[in-house]
């Protein structure tokens, strides 16, 4: 009887330090990889350093100044409500990397979804922002991403997932897709 409570201890303290080393932080390295690089064209442009720019200055845009703006939080955690590297939500991201360049935004999705002129999915451009309802059943936007390129037919947008945190997806993936709701044109 008295070696049950000492084996469940062992069991506990062990399982909780399988758990810290679990697949989310090679998961967070990975997608940082994926969404360190932006694309202009069919060039790939390694992510920025502390003391360079992910754009050269001749080909710098608004957008693209937005766009390097978001791409510097990339594997940032997701945190509801957060702004900061320490953790940021979609909106937050969004928030800041057009406040960084003297566009405001309403903090929330559902609201900067009244923004702009909306476009359609065929005309979009890089530094529009994407809708989703990621919720089954919801009639509320309530997810928002950026478009960082439209190579080949394809949409990749930068974005804060509950799962991965600040990374790029391709609005090509299926859950994406079916989540989509809307494009608007803020630039």
């Amino acid at each position: 009887m008295r070696i049950l409570p000492f084996l469940l201890a062992i069991c506990f303290l062990s399982s909780c330090g399988v758990k810290k080393t679990s697949t989310s932080d090679k998961e967070r390295k990975i997608s940082v990889a994926a969404a360190n690089n932006a694309r202009i064209g069919n060039t790939t442009i390694p992510a920025r350093t502390e003391d360079q720019s992910v754009l050269p200055p001749t080909i710098r845009t608004k957008a693209d100044a937005i766009i390097n703006t978001a791409l510097s939080f990339s594997g940032t955690r997701y945190k509801f409500g957060g702004t900061t590297k320490k953790g940021m939500d979609c909106s937050g991201l969004l928030y800041v990397s057009f406040g960084e360049h003297d566009i405001q935004l309403p903090r929330t999705s559902i609201h900067m979804a009244e923004e702009g002129r909306r476009v359609t999915v065929k005309n979009v451009e890089k530094g529009d922002l994407l809708f989703f309802k990621t919720t089954r059943g919801s009639k509320r936007i309530n997810h928002v991403g950026m478009v960082v390129g439209t190579d080949n037919d394809e949409i990749t947008f930068i974005h804060a997932s509950t799962s991965r945190g600040v990374t790029v997806s391709s609005l090509r993936d299926g859950f994406w897709n079916q989540a989509f709701v809307k494009a608007t044109r803020i630039l």
